[in-house]
């Protein structure tokens, strides 16, 4: 576990209002398909980083499959949620943007052409 991540609140607490829910179940281990593909999108991240975070992006949206709207990440959070994702099988729990500027984030899609633009510019050369 990250020992960065949020401490609970509750922790300790013999009034713990979360209680009532019973301890919350063991997450199932990656399969290696799933850690393989976390693994390339760490790797991915880390190069969408290098070369946008100099152009000013914060990070990248992504929609939510689960509520349907767009959630923004800073590059940190993304690296901490796949690193955890790769270590222990589940995001760490996060905090979402606080009223992000949304031309500070770009999609992911737009990211890996970014990306591939350089790269195909670079093996040009």
């Amino acid at each position: 576990m990250l020992e960065d991540g949020p401490r609970d609140p509750f922790a300790n607490d013999p009034d713990d209002p979360a209680a009532a829910l019973g301890e919350p179940d063991d997450p199932e281990p990656l399969t290696a398909a799933e850690r393989d593909e976390a693994v390339t999108d760490l790797a991915d991240v880390e190069i969408f980083r290098s070369l946008l975070e100099p152009q000013g992006i914060s990070g990248l949206v992504l929609d939510c499959p689960e509520c349907g709207e767009q959630h923004y990440f800073d590059w940190d959070l993304l690296r901490g949620n796949l690193r955890q994702m790769i270590d222990d099988g589940q995001p760490q729990v996060h905090e979402p943007a606080y009223q992000p500027d949304p031309t500070d984030y770009v999609s992911w899609d737009y990211a890996q052409g970014y990306a591939d633009g350089v790269i195909d510019t670079e093996e040009q050369r």
